[in-house]
């Protein structure tokens, strides 16, 4: 909880403060009535004993008051006297049973984008709470977390807390005191949501929204993943989870299908709303049209689609998932690229700062005026950003309100608040971003979604390509026509026949997790096999190669039946924050065999002396970067 201190009045005049820094203190009291929080104390350049040794002399007192904290600034929806649908009556009902049976079971919620999840959410919630119980829902994002919360707080006043690492240290004890106290019986918040201090007696539901989103992995030490963690922690406290998302891990929806998992499918917006018509714009056929040395960012037809809602009064939305102003900066006489120090990356330009900025370490530096190896003067930035892409728009259509939503404009949870409350009270006409943009916001004015960019995450080296490509262009359309007006997306793709590209168009899930599956299937990928991501990394090339020459033979020497190694190999991201890395990737479908295996290789790791920090194992891997 926060500490405030209180003093009593002219303490100074009475000559009990006997040197300069407790008069200090003493004085900011005065001015403050006699009450101010320690965080404003601690500020002054005083040593926090003083403040010790006016408590002790019975001179200030600290006392400890709850945290004033504000759930968020954003507006509920009508969540009070929202009229179900049949379907959506019948997997309330489903996921109420499944509550009040209080047996474990995992639900999965597949319901198109606007299907209504969210008032299923409410519904389920409203009556556990009625029924004495307590419940926790994680949302992928902080940014996530302000909506979610004004809903529940609307409907449950103070049982409702919130946890995310976007709140300070003392608004995160205030809250999980709370909790502990059975004050709060609706918990919700990111992944660590998931340890919220609720009496395992009293949970009885657990809802994971946007179940499929890589957020919820944590990519540091412990390497959990939020929705696995949820599943488990159902088990152990006998409650029902539901797992929630218009466009399921192939993971969650195989599980489903197999029967693992209770499947509940939503295919209909609720009042009839139509889903939103999407258009593809071969980008290959724009350029031709073009100046080849144009960069061709817009097509006419995304650029006349946006001038048609603002003249009618509506908003768009357009997603390029790339931060900052241009993502290479090139000496085109030499073809070097300026690179991060620490990493084995390009520096991305933010125009605006005026800085080059590596996305993974953080490192930056000025804009180069000449180039760093041949001295040539001949800079070139190469491609686009979110940055490049706002500036553009303002350019194209100048009396527009334009905000911006990405990891530059939107630094914490008040940034993303105000900047959705903007767009959502029409202060704002068009809303560019990353792919923050385009998870679960309910703004009904939104006609319009541009996808500029459509296909940049194909090219990238990881099994999940399609997958996370597919997924963000659903969700991102998702946006669109969700009030009384119908919506339309337009996806900008040099790479118009890839079946993401197209089934993302055409709305199919189903038809998308059967093609990527018999592609997993062959390739022995998850869901049909357990993947871990061994990784070997030192700020010492020779140290690097060493280990990882020591565990490859040692695996090879320790073959497991079922077990496929691949590597060592040069890691994706052959270094990053100074180390050199290099990588085995493990499959196997019998998921003890390789736990197993792994705990082995921990054990010879430390026979030979290999620090477990310079060691990184993932199981269930997101990334294998």
């Amino acid at each position: 909880p926060p500490i405030a201190a209180d003093s009593g009045a002219a303490l100074a005049a009475e000559g009990r403060v006997s040197n300069a820094n407790q008069k200090a203190i003493i004085s900011a009291l005065q001015q403050n009535a006699g009450r101010l929080p320690i965080e404003q104390l601690r500020e002054l350049p005083i040593p926090r004993t003083t403040l010790q040794t006016l408590v002790k002399r019975g001179l200030v007192e600290i006392i400890e008051e709850p945290a004033s904290f504000e759930l968020s600034i954003l507006k509920p929806r009508s969540v009070d006297d929202v009229k179900l649908t049949a379907k959506q009556r019948d997997a309330l009902n489903q996921i109420n049973a499944a509550a009040s049976d209080q047996k474990f079971s995992v639900t999965l919620l597949h319901g198109v984008t606007g299907s209504g999840k969210t008032a299923i959410y409410l519904a389920a919630m409203k009556a556990v709470l009625a029924s004495g119980k307590a419940a926790i829902m994680l949302v992928p994002e902080i940014g996530l977390t302000p909506a979610a919360a004004a809903n529940l707080h609307h409907l449950f006043k103070d049982d409702v807390a919130i946890l995310h690492s976007g709140l300070s240290a003392d608004e995160r004890a205030e809250q999980w005191h709370r909790i502990r106290r059975g004050e709060a019986r609706i918990v919700v918040g990111t992944r660590s949501a998931i340890f919220a201090p609720v009496k395992s007696e009293d949970l009885a539901l657990i809802v994971v929204d946007e179940e499929h989103d890589t957020s919820y992995k944590q990519e540091e030490t412990p390497r959990y993943h939020g929705r696995d963690v949820a599943v488990m922690r159902g088990k152990l406290s006998n409650a029902a989870v539901v797992l929630g998302s218009a466009t399921p891990s192939l993971e969650s929806y195989h599980n489903a299908r197999r029967g693992k998992y209770q499947l509940i499918e939503l295919r209909e917006r609720v009042e009839q709303r139509p889903l939103p018509k999407v258009e593809i714009l071969d980008m290959r056929s724009e350029f031709q049209q073009k100046n080849k040395e144009e960069e061709v960012l817009f097509a006419g037809g995304l650029t006349q689609a946006i001038r048609e809602r603002l003249a009618r009064g509506e908003q768009a939305m357009v997603l390029l998932n790339r931060r900052g102003y241009a993502p290479v900066v090139l000496c085109r006489s030499c073809g070097v690229t300026v690179q991060c120090e620490n990493c084995a990356i390009a520096l991305t330009h933010h125009k605006r700062d005026h800085k080059l900025e590596c996305h993974y370490c953080g490192f930056r530096r000025a804009v180069p005026k000449v180039c760093p190896k041949c001295q040539s003067e001949h800079i070139y930035f190469i491609g686009a950003g979110s940055e490049k892409l706002e500036d553009r728009l303002h350019g194209l259509f100048p009396s527009a309100r334009i905000g911006r939503m990405d990891r530059d404009t939107v630094r914490g949870k008040d940034d993303f608040e105000r900047m959705l409350s903007s767009f959502d009270n029409g202060e704002l006409d068009l809303l560019v971003g990353t792919q923050m943009i385009a998870k679960g916001h309910d703004i009904h004015g939104v006609t319009l979604v541009g996808v500029v960019g459509a296909d940049f995450a194909l090219g990238f080296p990881d099994f999940r390509a399609a997958e996370r490509t597919f997924q963000l262009l659903t969700q991102v359309a998702g946006r669109a026509g969700r009030g009384d007006s119908p919506g339309e997306v337009i996806l900008q793709t040099y790479s118009p026949e890839h079946y993401a590209i197209q089934y993302a168009a055409q709305h199919d899930y189903a038809a998308f997790f059967e093609k990527e599956l018999q592609f997993r299937r062959w390739m022995h990928y998850p869901p049909f096999t357990a993947i871990a991501n061994v990784l070997i990394r030192s700020d010492k090339l020779e140290l690097a190669l060493r280990w990882s020459g020591e565990i490859g033979k040692w695996f090879d020497k320790n073959k497991t039946n079922g077990l496929r190694v691949m590597g060592p190999a040069i890691a994706p991201l052959s270094r990053l924050k100074g180390d050199h890395r290099y990588h085995f990737v493990l499959k196997s479908a019998n998921r003890p065999a390789l736990n197993d295996s792994l705990r082995k290789l921990v054990n010879f790791a430390g026979e030979q002396k290999i620090p477990r920090t310079n060691l990184v194992i993932d199981v269930d891997a997101i990334s294998l970067m």
